[in-house]
């Protein structure tokens, strides 16, 4: 089975016990913590050791979470370990913050700019994203600095893209230049 599909099964899981137990909120919050957690890359290679026994990740997991994280996340923790899955467990959380998001009408936006945007220019877009009919009910916007750019942004989700970048701009009025034979022929002499 693959690790998309395994991920995805025991995300469900997780997802499905949190609603039924009205924790959905709580569990996010021990999931989000958990993905940065897996950001640190001594934790990652860990989590993926098949060298490490597993009570000695338990151990760690232990160490680092009893008491911050839900009875219910650390009971899940312990199943997957019982059951040698977590190696999965990044893919897993990853996989839950997905689904939480589809079941919350959240979309995912990213938005690269050639600047910091001001709270007020990010507020803007993700009003009109959220009346576009391309987005849920919700947006949340995940911002990227790119100064090659040069102005303007670009925002990509669900495999969308609108750039409205001056480099992007620039990269059209070339082409169009370049495709005008009137115009090619002047630059040719």
């Amino acid at each position: 089975m693959s690790v998309q599909r395994v991920a995805s099964r025991y995300a469900k899981s997780l997802l499905d016990l949190a609603i039924e137990q009205q924790k959905l909120e709580r569990i996010r919050e021990d999931v989000e913590a958990f993905v940065a957690a897996t950001r640190v890359r001594a934790f990652y290679l860990m989590l993926k050791s098949p060298i490490i026994h597993k009570d000695k990740k338990w151990a760690i997991l232990q160490e680092l979470f009893k008491g911050k994280f839900d009875e219910l996340t650390m009971a899940f923790l312990k199943v997957l370990l019982n059951k040698s899955r977590e190696a999965y467990l990044p893919e897993i959380a990853r996989a839950f913050m997905e689904q939480y998001k589809a079941v919350k009408h959240i979309s995912e936006v990213k938005v690269v700019s050639a600047v910091v945007l001001s709270e007020d220019t990010l507020e803007a877009i993700r009003k009109k994203l959220e009346e576009s009919p391309y987005t849920d009910e919700h947006v949340e916007l995940i911002t990227e600095v790119d100064p090659e750019l040069i102005g303007g942004f670009v925002i990509e989700f669900n495999d969308l893209m609108y750039d409205a970048s001056v480099k992007h701009k620039l990269e059209l009025l070339a082409k169009e230049f370049r495709d005008n034979e009137y115009i090619s022929q002047i630059f040719a002499h």
